[in-house]
């Protein structure tokens, strides 16, 4: 392991380099600060660590044994959980959508879950400066929400064949849709390629097209001083006799080590986190540390993620070209005329030979197997793919507490405790329904229902009240004011759209406010 700083003390330490530690690394060591991040994981190189390999790339998905229960465990791994530098953009299919103005005004305007204490007006320009940095493609109009383009860089084409199904079946029956805004280049842009539709986004880009902290803020952030240690498990945060964050302690190779640093930074993601807290109770704080509200590690959301497979009399190919290319948030808002509220996005959604047998052996109606599964496998090119992102409900008994079962390294594991709510199920049924009609109007056949889940956030959520929430709105720790927790862990409800746009939004108006912090030294 090459230190650049050692055994100093530096200004900031980083938990995780995914999405949102990226930026936070960028950020703050562009503007002169001593920062250092670790992450769990290896850094790889795209060229030579990359593989068009569904099997082989799984190991960019978080494989450690976390414990589940609950009405509907979930399953865990590469759908939620990153691991390495880059954490899950490095696998996520790129689909950057924001967050819409009603996301953040729940209680108030559906009677559910909680306000946030900010609004989407203190994001946007969060939002503006992110999209450009990274060169987001989108369509000439995006129809829903605040924000309706133009984007930095024009929308992807052409399109997959799976995607026009999924825009002539929406068509058909009146429903609007357009080319999803994608964090993926369709033009040249600092010296990377535009996308060549290879369609392995999930297993990670190899010509660099697809944005990944990994290939972008985190060259530039080393480029500016910052030092990325690989390979490194934090296992607890240290404080002091009045109660200050002054580090953190590692493993890496087997030996333990310690980074002192002013300000400790969590972006390990919404279980780690919790984990992590957890796992640095003392004397001065018992139950983990920012956690005198109790709701560390309550109230994390995934979202609901159903596919729904249509067979055609036609070849789909649902391996051909990026996973997503098309998307609709005509049911995202609460509708009054139904029994739920709340929405959803729908994608057009690829899926490569190992997924799609994965993901049909487990369908509702019973396990597909033997037989019965080789046969279906063979029409694997005829099938099309709707997928749904659903919100779900924030609920305090959904929970990411300690486990008694301890990893090689002595740290308990994790146990990741989830059950879906009523407005979840009735939610889920909708959007079911909707993608089963989008197929039949394009002249499929709904063959099979795969309950999934994606995504992962909440968990030590922002507020402005320290009894009921973790951090500030900054991300800022009511408990310890130099320790912050920047990932999506801090969401205060899930949306019902895909978060990366919103995590690195949020990374960078923390960073903004750590560097005035730091400058006026009241951290």
């Amino acid at each position: 392991m090459n230190r650049k700083y050692g055994d100093q003390e530096v200004d900031v330490v980083i938990v995780g380099a995914g999405a949102a530690g990226g930026v936070l690394a960028h950020e703050l060591s562009r503007a002169g600060m001593k920062v250092v991040v670790l992450d769990a994981g290896p850094m790889r190189d795209p060229q030579k660590d990359f593989a068009s390999d569904e099997l082989t790339m799984k190991n960019l998905g978080w494989q450690e044994t976390r414990i589940v229960d609950g009405k509907d465990p979930l399953t865990m791994g590469h759908n939620n959980s990153g691991r390495g530098v880059g954490g899950g953009t490095v696998h996520f299919t790129g689909v950057f959508l924001r967050f819409q103005d009603a996301d953040f005004r729940s209680r108030t305007l559906d009677g559910v879950g909680e306000d946030w204490p900010i609004d989407y007006e203190d994001l946007a320009p969060y939002y503006d400066k992110i999209e450009k940095e990274i060169a987001v493609s989108g369509p000439k109009h995006f129809p829903w929400g605040n924000f309706h383009g133009p984007y930095p860089y024009p929308e992807r084409e052409p399109l997959s064949p799976n995607a026009y199904m999924f825009q002539n079946g929406c068509d058909k029956l009146g429903i609007k849709s357009v080319v999803a805004p994608l964090a993926i280049l369709s033009a040249p842009f600092e010296g990377r390629p535009p996308c060549i539709n290879r369609g392995f986004c999930n297993q990670g880009c190899m010509p660099d097209a697809k944005f990944s902290t990994l290939i972008v803020h985190i060259p530039k952030a080393i480029k500016a001083g910052a030092e990325v240690l690989s390979q490194c498990m934090v296992t607890q945060v240290l404080t002091d006799r009045t109660g200050r964050a002054t580090g953190v302690r590692f493993l890496h190779q087997g030996k333990t080590y310690e980074q002192k640093a002013k300000v400790v930074i969590l972006s390990a993601y919404v279980v780690e986190t919790p984990r992590l807290l957890f796992n640095s109770a003392d004397a001065r704080f018992p139950d983990g540390l920012a956690n005198s509200s109790g709701w560390v590690g309550k109230a994390f959301m995934p979202h609901s993620s159903h596919d729904v497979y249509g067979k055609f009399d036609r070849e789909i190919r649902l391996y051909k070209g990026t996973p997503v290319l098309a998307t609709t948030q005509a049911f995202y808002r609460t509708d009054p005329e139904n029994d739920f509220v709340k929405g959803y996005t729908l994608h057009a959604h690829g899926a490569r030979p190992v997924a799609f047998a994965t993901a049909i052996a487990k369908s509702e109606g019973g396990p597909l197997w033997g037989e019965a599964l080789q046969k279906v496998m063979l029409d694997y090119n005829y099938y099309g793919r709707i997928t749904l992102v659903g919100e779900v409900l924030p609920d305090p008994n959904n929970r990411i507490t300690l486990s008694e079962e301890k990893d090689p390294n002595g740290m308990p594991r994790a146990k990741v405790t989830f059950s879906y709510g009523e407005n979840d199920r009735k939610l889920i049924r909708h959007a079911v329904d909707k993608m089963s009609d989008i197929i039949r109007a394009a002249g499929g056949t709904p063959e099979f229902t795969v309950p999934d889940t994606a995504h992962l956030m909440g968990g030590c959520r922002m507020g402005n009240d320290p009894a009921t929430s973790v951090v500030n709105s900054y991300g800022q720790t009511h408990d310890i004011p130099n320790l912050f927790i920047c990932d999506a862990s801090t969401f205060v409800t899930s949306g019902g759209g895909n978060p990366t746009n919103t995590v690195m939004a949020l990374a960078a108006r923390s960073a903004d406010y750590i560097k005035e912090k730091a400058r006026l030294r009241e951290l």
